[in-house]
């Protein structure tokens, strides 16, 4: 039985998911429904935290706009997400930012990643 279910979600993996890590500020192109009409919303913000695995994994993208932090949640698999785009690397020493949530202004800013 685990072996089924191991197919079926291997079928469902992306192969054009980027190479991204807690900490990168990322540009979610994602679909949105408005009655009949689709249309492709951008959202950038900071990775937050990645979480899950194969084809259940998911991703929380956070930004402030006008002056209140949003954040959303994506499954990294769905049909729903265009494309992820890495704006910047990010210099982090964790795996989960849940401390940028108290943060305002400058002091909830990432260091970017030199290479």
């Amino acid at each position: 039985m685990n072996e089924i279910i191991r197919n079926i979600e291997s079928a469902q993996l992306r192969s054009d998911v980027p190479e991204f890590k807690v900490g990168d500020t990322v540009r979610v192109h994602a679909i949105i429904k408005e009655g009949s009409r689709e249309r492709v919303q951008i959202f950038e913000g900071t990775v937050l935290k990645r979480q899950g695995g194969s084809c259940r994994e998911t991703f929380t993208v956070r930004k402030t706009s006008n002056g209140i932090g949003v954040e959303k949640t994506w499954p990294l698999h769905s049909p729903h997400v265009v494309k992820v785009e890495v704006v910047r690397r990010g210099k982090v020493r964790r795996a989960k930012l849940n401390y940028l949530r108290q943060r305002v202004g400058k002091a909830a800013k990432v260091k970017e990643r030199m290479r």
